[in-house]
């Protein structure tokens, strides 16, 4: 294996050699959106097969883009704009002179355009799970926000609020709102709403007009109805991720005006520091400089296309390494799995083969029975050749030649490259893959496939997988299951509810159970294999009790497999499979089973589990992660578990986490994360990931996830509340969870370079703490986290280090000169559990600092933050730092801050009336009280 620390530079520089040549156009293919020349270029947006046509949907879209790229370059400084914009049209639609696609599909687009099904929220968000300065991974529209004219009023003109959700995407930004928290206290003892910039005006009204403070105000805390309604007439210019929708908003916040004393993700997750700064620190910005010249920049060109017929074709290794460790058997049975069940029906699907040359096994054969089916399956390769070298671009010349006979081109296509050769030429072929159009999904089979094979995929937009040499491995049936049409459409897909192998002892057997939920159930098969001996003694009882056996599975004893197809709706719960190896040596058993959706109203649960990047150099880890949801909906409460398979030793199971901490992001949006770092050789890793969820546990989250666009519910205009419709709810309706369900996907490979060979020292450090919170409880400050590891979020760290200071930016850049924070009474606890430590901040507030700009005398404002140690005195990166406002007057009640002079009239009025009313009280009192004295006084004297 120490033959890939050498050869990986040198490939990669004639791998970047090769793309200086290429041309514009075929460097943007598989490599998203580009920065060249100050405009952006390759932005595919894509409307879901599930979207009814609409012909005003189109110039609707490319409206939004217009008049978001000109905004966008004036909000940036005539730094950047949007050039040229792929707009992928779904199969459903009838065909109007579209463009044939190349390797677009729905499942790459940077924007998607689909329903809630069956919901009725329209907010536009991002989903973001990765950190501050990190790029999101779509951005979501429905049709109704892009049609619908009324919702204008509410989020403002589509083209701000495309810019809003391009800064997520694009820069990894965060929403200065929150629907949560919408109001605090600031640093002058003051209600004020969550904003930024502060210079946005407006006034808290409650159901039925400008509030009093006591009708607002219970217990230092708002009640439910107030909110803060904004005037229709603004001078401030920021933020756009604040209040995109006001004609004012023309920049995001910067140093200069931006609100650190707000509560929201901004400031929780970048660390107080503004918008701008962040976009700023972008490689968007070092890449480039302002245009010179007053002239606004070109309008984007749009190009419209849309998929043709799904054509795909099997690539298959057939060298005489495919008889290692059983490589061909399995990769019969694993394609012939592919072919009975998972590609889809009307797809054209042909077979080619490779060793030093390549061969047409089979023309392209559209999929209309399973009689055709079974027509493929008998083209598999069913032997090796004698030959040890290997051609990919040899196979990859064939299956080219094989799809383009129907159209007279490839675009589109898809390639399904296995092989386990080593070949060094495969860069021979990376232009022709290119000009090709089509997609190439790479299978690495074992240790010695290609080093390079990946760069084919990567550069396509393809999938890449990788399988070791492990006789009770699933990882080739995983592969092909992952590989879809690519079409988005959920309910035509087939989804893996199990996968699972193991070795099997003489006269011993695998039992386990597979939940079927109620939103799958349709074409549900059971497929058994085995890999030496004869086959096992199989019983699978349904939920009712109904016994399957042997006999029930149609055997394949050529390609080592039993099949149990359910007919109709499979019953929804717990299936119970039990094979018996009764044969007299050990043998290999695997079991997959999968299903499709049981209604075209229900969206199945699915994950989609992938990692942060394909590669990485030793010590740097690995973030993994599943996107776990049904519909558009997070699924919370599930049990995931990663299982990572490396070229040569065991396997790792990892469970992944949706609790805000650690690897993960944000809590609770249904994208378990986790990192990886026990890295055993150099090479591949694939990976794996099971969901299950018990029937008892509150599963779907009651919103969708994401960075959102606000909804403002009305303006102050003329003096007049004006307020617009309600925003709708995108909460679901309550379903009865009687069932749990099951879930596998495989997330393809990753590689790693640099490993020691031997035993190497500690050299991973406690994770970053994302999630610190603190409150101020009387004199004492709480603070919050979720507790890092020894080695990141594993294990168990040895101590924190807590600093504050007055100077956000002391403790920003020199947190080491900042002002310690005696600890030496808490100790870490396990890594991922809740910590709490309280402690008095007097060494700052009775410091001789001068006051800070917008401070009181009455207050002081300090920042904090923590870092983590481990046993190696390996120290973690500094946490997120929070903001506390200490209170040094006696009377610390808030008063509610007012900016509009009507709720000033009315306070002071208010002010007024209660000091008249305290005066005749307090008259009263004194007069009563004379007249109870002289009374006592003539009593005495009569005495």
């Amino acid at each position: 294996m120490t033959h890939r620390d050498d050869a990986g530079p040198i490939c990669n520089l004639r791998f970047v050699t090769l793309l200086v040549a290429l041309s514009p156009e075929l460097l943007l293919l598989g490599a998203g959106v580009q920065l060249q020349d100050n405009g952006y270029d390759g932005l595919l947006v894509a409307i879901n097969p599930q979207v009814s046509e609409d012909q005003n949907l189109i110039p609707n879209i490319k409206e939004m883009i217009t008049e978001a790229s000109f905004y966008l370059f004036n909000a940036t400084k005539k730094r950047v704009f949007f050039r040229n914009i792929k707009i992928l049209i779904p199969t459903t639609w009838k065909a109007n002179n579209y463009s044939k696609g190349k390797q677009e599909s729905y499942e790459k687009a940077n924007v998607i355009v689909a329903d809630w099904y069956g919901t009725h929220g329209d907010d536009p968000y991002t989903l973001q799970y990765r950190g501050c300065g990190e790029e999101g991974k779509y951005i979501h529209f429905t049709p109704n926000f892009l049609l619908n004219e009324n919702l204008i009023a509410g989020y403002g003109p589509r083209g701000r609020v495309f810019v809003h959700e391009w800064a997520h995407l694009r820069w990894g930004v965060f929403d200065e709102y929150n629907y949560e928290k919408p109001f605090y206290i600031n640093g002058q003892n003051q209600i004020k709403e969550t904003r930024c910039s502060s210079d946005i005006t407006g006034i808290f009204v409650c159901e039925k007009g400008p509030c009093p403070q006591e009708n607002c105000i219970i217990s230092k805390l708002f009640q439910e109805g107030c909110m803060f309604i904004y005037n229709s007439t603004q001078n401030a210019t920021a933020s756009i991720m604040f209040l995109q929708s006001s004609p004012s908003v023309v920049e995001f916040c910067n140093a200069s005006t931006h609100n650190q004393e707000a509560p929201n993700l901004q400031n929780q997750k970048c660390s107080l520091r503004s918008t701008w700064d962040v976009i700023s620190d972008s490689a968007d910005f070092s890449n480039s400089v302002p245009m010179n010249g007053t002239e606004l920049p070109p309008p984007p060109t749009f190009s419209l296309v849309q998929a043709g017929d799904k054509v795909v074709c099997l690539v298959l290794d057939v060298s005489s390494k495919m008889a290692e460790a059983d490589r061909l058997l399995r990769l019969q049975q694993a394609a012939e799995f592919y072919l009975m069940q998972i590609v889809e029906i009307h797809t054209f699907v042909g077979i080619a083969s490779f060793d030093s040359k390549g061969e047409i096994r089979a023309q392209l054969h559209q999929i209309n029975s399973d009689d055709d089916r079974k027509l493929l399956v008998s083209f598999l390769p069913t032997t090796v050749s004698a030959e040890a070298e290997t051609s990919v671009c040899s196979g990859l010349k064939k299956g080219f030649e094989v799809v383009e006979k129907l159209n007279g081109r490839a675009y589109g296509s898809v390639m399904i490259l296995v092989t386990s050769g080593d070949d060094r030429n495969v860069d021979n072929c990376l232009l022709t893959v290119f000009s090709s159009g089509s997609t190439i999904h790479s299978i690495a089979l074992g240790s010695s496939a290609a080093e390079n094979l990946e760069e084919l995929s990567h550069l396509t937009g393809g999938l890449k997988f990788f399988v070791p040499d492990k006789l009770n491995s699933n990882s080739m049936i995983d592969a092909f299951s992952r590989i879809s049409s690519g079409t988005g459409d959920i309910f035509q897909q087939r989804i893996q509810l199990e996968s699972t192998g193991e070795i099997v002892k003489p006269h011993h057997q695998l039992k386990n159970t597979v939940t079927v939920d109620n939103s799958v159930g349709n074409d549900t098969i059971f497929l058994v294999m085995w890999q030496t001996s004869g086959p096992p003694d199989i019983v699978l009882f349904d939920p009712n009790g109904r016994k399957y056996d042997t006999n029930n599975f149609t055997n394949n004893l050529a390609l080592q497999t039993a099949r149990l197809w359910i007919p109709g709706t499979a019953q929804p719960g717990d299936w119970t499979y039990t094979l018996n190896n009764t044969h007299h040596s050990p043998e290999a058993l695997k079991v997959t089973v999968t299903s499709r959706a049981s209604s075209l109203a229900v969206p199945p649960a699915t994950v989609e589990a992938y990692v942060e990047r394909g590669s990485t150099h030793f010590p740097h880890p690995v973030m993994i992660y599943a996107n776990v949801r049904k519909g558009f909906y997070p699924i919370l409460n599930a049990t995931v578990t990663a299982t990572i398979e490396p070229e040569t030793g065991d396997p790792v199971t990892l469970k992944l986490f949706d609790d805000g901490a650690g690897a993960d992001v944000i809590k609770n949006d249904g994208i378990y994360s986790r990192y990886f770092f026990s890295f055993a050789v150099n090479g591949r890793y694939n990976l794996k990931v099971h969901v299950h969820r018990s029937p008892s546990i509150s599963a779907l989250a009651h919103s969708i996830s994401g960075s959102h666009a606000m909804y403002v519910p009305g303006y102050i205009a003329n003096g007049n509340i004006q307020m617009n419709a309600p925003r709708k709810s995108m909460g679901r309706n309550e379903e009865e969870q009687k069932w749990g369900f099951s879930r596998v996907s495989s997330g393809g490979s990753f590689s790693v370079l640099g490993v020691p060979a031997g035993p190497y020292p500690d050299v991973f450090p406690p994770c970053k703490i994302i999630d610190l919170e603190a409150v101020k409880l009387e004199d004492e400050v709480i603070l919050s986290w979720t507790a890092p590891g020894e080695d990141f979020d594993q294990g168990q760290a040895t101590s924190y280090e807590i600093r504050m200071s007055k100077s956000l930016q002391n403790i920003q850049d020199d947190f080491n000169n900042a002002i310690l924070v005696n600890t030496s009474k808490l100790n870490p606890q396990k890594a991922g559990t809740k910590e709490v430590f309280t402690f008095l901040p007097k060494l700052v507030t009775n410091e001789p600092e001068d006051q800070f700009d917008g401070e009181t005398q009455g207050s002081h404002r300090i920042y904090v933050a923590i870092r983590a140690m481990d046993r190696g005195c390996l120290e973690s990166a500094v946490s997120n730092i929070v903001q506390i406002t200490l209170f040094i007057s006696q009377n610390s009640a808030p008063v509610l801050a007012r900016d509009s002079q009507t709720l000033k009239g009315v306070l002071t009025a208010m002010g007024l009336i209660g000091f008249i009313c305290l005066t005749i009280v307090a008259t009263h009192y004194i007069l009563n009280r004379k007249k109870r004295t002289a009374k006592k006084e003539n009593g005495t004297k009569l005495l």
